[in-house]
């Protein structure tokens, strides 16, 4: 069993591609049929070789020596040579049959892509769902409509420039309320990120959504685990960016306050970044800003206020500034049927073994 997958494995070898930055590894869907069907034909051809030569045993039969031929018989010596010949059908039949039984076996290709290193950042976005954000927003560039929708449109552009800036990031986004929810995790599939910033950025789903309160703390908690679930913590490049009208409806977070849980970012080296949009003062109080701005500083990030469109803009592109860090990515692609060369390779053998008994009768005989 052991041999008959070394000597798959050797035929596989054949058809790797070279300079392909992709490694591609077969996998077999029925290989187990395959391997019993070839044992199966070699015990089949082994039986018919010991009933052969049975057959041809008679007793009292004995091997002798011939003599030289004369010269006269030269040629009838070389006729009964190019009797040997007539085994090359029955050969080029067996030859194709490791190529059938692979095909057989179904392979199927996965291109694995090797893992690349390269600059960018891990970013995880915050987008802020609660009744605060139910405000208006004049927008031109961006989506007009409340503050909500129109920081969905903010996170949306900000993603679009990791599409077309120099940088492998990787992103993840969390829309919170009273609660946090993590809707997309770490990835470089940026039309995915978008895809779900379309669904959560419209007005009925904001009215659908369940949290209205604000606890940013939670959000930002969620975030740092995140990171670690990851295992990117205290790497290079790790960054959260928050999109909030800044009002907190509570001053604690399971016995941590707002100073602990951005303590806990600092310590994982993740630097804040929060841009503040407008508030509606009537719905509450608001943290002043001072207390976001020397919050936010002791992690290494960012605070701020945005109090119009241009001002969330700019903030984007200073944060686009930033030094990127190292991202390892290893992607896959789908897996795709690999049973036709081996098909081929098989169909070749015997239509040769094929071609070589119709035109000569010597190749009709078993051997």
């Amino acid at each position: 069993m052991i041999e008959i997958q070394q000597f798959i494995g050797s035929i596989q070898r054949v058809f790797e591609r070279v300079g392909n930055p992709l490694r591609e590894e077969l996998n077999y869907v029925r290989g187990q049929e395959a391997t019993l069907g070839i044992v199966v034909l070699l015990l089949a051809v082994i039986g018919m070789l010991v009933l052969r030569y049975v057959r041809t045993r008679h007793p009292g039969r004995t091997d002798v020596s011939v003599p030289a031929l004369p010269p006269h018989r030269r040629r009838a010596a070389s006729v009964l040579s190019l009797a040997v010949l007539r085994h090359g059908a029955f050969v080029l039949f067996l030859g194709g049959l490791p190529f059938f039984f692979v095909a057989l076996a179904a392979p199927q290709a996965a291109l694995i892509q090797e893992e690349q290193t390269s600059p960018g950042h891990r970013i995880t976005i915050l987008i802020d769902a609660s009744l605060s954000m139910d405000t208006a927003f004049s927008t031109e560039r961006l989506r007009a409509g409340n503050t909500f929708l129109a920081n969905v449109a903010a996170a949306e552009y900000f993603v679009r420039r990791r599409m077309e800036g120099p940088y492998h990031d990787l992103v993840s986004l969390v829309q919170f309320g009273s609660q946090a929810y993590i809707v997309t995790p770490f990835t470089n599939d940026y039309e995915n990120v978008l895809l779900s910033m379309g669904l959560i950025g419209t007005p009925e789903e904001y009215d659908r959504f369940p949290d209205h309160g604000t606890l940013i703390m939670e959000a930002i908690n969620r975030g740092v685990q995140m990171f670690e679930t990851f295992n990117f913590l205290r790497a290079t490049g790790n960054l959260m960016v928050i999109f909030s009208d800044g009002q907190d409806t509570h001053a604690v977070y399971e016995d941590l306050s707002l100073d602990d849980i951005l303590q806990q970012a600092a310590d994982n080296d993740i630097p804040v970044y929060f841009i503040r949009t407008s508030y509606n003062q009537e719905l509450g109080d608001l943290l002043p800003d001072i207390t976001w701005k020397l919050a936010v500083e002791r992690t290494g990030g960012k605070f701020f206020p945005a109090a119009n469109e241009n001002a969330i803009i700019e903030a984007i592109e200073e944060i686009d500034r930033l030094t990127p860090g190292q991202i390892k990515v290893q992607q896959y692609v789908t897996r795709h049927p690999e049973f036709s060369p081996f098909a081929l390779v098989a169909i070749g053998f015997w239509s040769m073994a094929l071609a070589l008994v119709l035109s000569f009768r010597q190749f009709r005989r078993f051997p």
